[in-house]
């Protein structure tokens, strides 16, 4: 009797090379923490990182962006090792693109901000982020066209086909402006309906979990409501915000976890994610939740703070929370643990910010969290509703 195979469809993952710049501004060090992240941008999105190139130019080359040189080095490479992808750390304009592949043909070529794009369009779940996820990336593709076009004629091999005249590709644009004009509007739907069952949350108190990426907010969020929320060792594991009502020693509050911010975040995407921004814009207390186990934490904590600028929320009290604490590493002759939280806590209410350390996995400092954030909440709820003191 003839055994029964079982066929996969699973793709198989694509390889890939991260391309960085060393500029004027930026160095070799932050390059390459720049690329660890990028890496793990690739990884989320299921592809294999296989080699890094590092150029340094006084500023980035406007035809390739790397130099035609780095940029035969790299084709070189490419090509005698069968990679699928090259992606590059910043955000390429359409004649690099159409320029590099030229330069190196029949590979896909990807910048930061269309990886990013990406991810967050395989992580879409709900009808309302997917809606948000294509007006980003129409709105990434709209300045494209030209290249993308080229592209497709590469595909199709290139023997008696003509490239697409003016005609053709302003046909395009206008299908896409068409396209992008319906899903703001869409979308214009969704945030009203959304805005009115954020106005019918009635009297309570609104608190939003914010942070980099990959902080450790979803396991906050499930630890603090005690119901489950997705959470993963990826980037970018939640799009859509969970709202929950937590109750601490007899006081209700809402409390919301919120997408992850990243470096070089498009701002096609800040811009599409409005309304579920909205939650941050409208909370009345920011825990900003950070991994101090990572080695570049306090750039993560600049660009938080600095996109919460950016969406209008650098006005809300914020409590800063330094999660992970139990991953932080001591070397032989080094600080130890203990003197490492010292040192950071110092140095950051000394500037007058409000902090504390915790471990969300071990719930170690959970407990003064929860003290924390009643004491915080309360403060907030005698002022604004005086009469519901029967609640504490």
């Amino acid at each position: 009797m003839l055994e029964k195979k079982l066929i996969s469809t699973e793709r198989e993952p694509e390889t890939c090379v991260l391309i960085g710049l060393i500029t004027g501004r930026v160095t070799r060090a932050l390059v390459e923490e720049y690329l660890d992240e990028l890496a793990f941008l690739a990884s989320t999105a299921q592809a294999i990182s296989k080699r890094v190139f590092i150029q340094g130019l006084d500023k980035p080359d406007i035809r390739t962006f790397v130099g035609s040189g780095k940029a035969l080095e790299i084709k070189e490479y490419v090509e005698k090792h069968d990679i699928d992808i090259l992606i590059f750390d910043d955000e390429l304009t359409a004649t690099q693109m159409r320029n590099l592949e030229k330069v190196i043909p029949e590979r896909k070529i990807l910048d930061r901000p269309n990886l990013i794009l990406d991810i967050f369009a395989q992580r879409a779940r709900t009808a309302h982020a997917k809606t948000q996820v294509e007006l980003a990336q129409y709105q990434y593709l709209l300045p494209r066209l030209t290249n993308m076009w080229s592209h497709l004629q590469k595909q199709k091999g290139g023997i008696g086909m003509k490239g697409p005249g003016e005609k053709e590709i302003e046909t395009d644009r206008r299908i896409i402006r068409d396209r992008i004009a319906l899903l703001k509007k869409e979308l214009l739907a969704i945030d009203k309906q959304m805005a009115t069952q954020r106005g019918n949350r009635g009297s309570m108190v609104r608190v939003a979990l914010v942070g980099y990426t990959n902080a450790g907010k979803s396991t906050m969020m499930t630890l603090l409501s005690k119901s489950d929320v997705f959470a993963e060792d990826k980037l970018f594991a939640t799009l859509d915000t969970t709202v929950r009502k937590v109750v601490l020693q007899n006081l209700p509050f809402l409390l919301s976890d919120t997408v992850g911010f990243i470096r070089k975040l498009p701002h096609q995407l800040i811009e599409s994610f409005k309304s579920t921004l909205d939650e941050t814009r409208e909370s009345d207390l920011l825990l900003h939740i950070v991994d101090v186990s990572h080695p570049q934490f306090e750039d993560h904590i600049d660009v938080v703070t600095g996109t919460l600028a950016e969406i209008g929320s650098d006005d809300k009290p914020v409590v800063i929370i330094f999660n992970k604490m139990d991953r932080l590493e001591e070397e032989p002759f080094g600080p130890t643990r203990v003197d490492q939280i010292n040192g950071i806590k110092d140095r950051y209410e000394s500037a007058g910010h409000e902090v504390l350390f915790l471990s969300a996995i071990e719930k170690t400092g959970v407990d003064e969290l929860k003290e924390l954030i009643y004491e915080k909440v309360r403060a907030i709820h005698v002022k604004r509703y005086p009469y519901q003191q029967f609640l504490y």
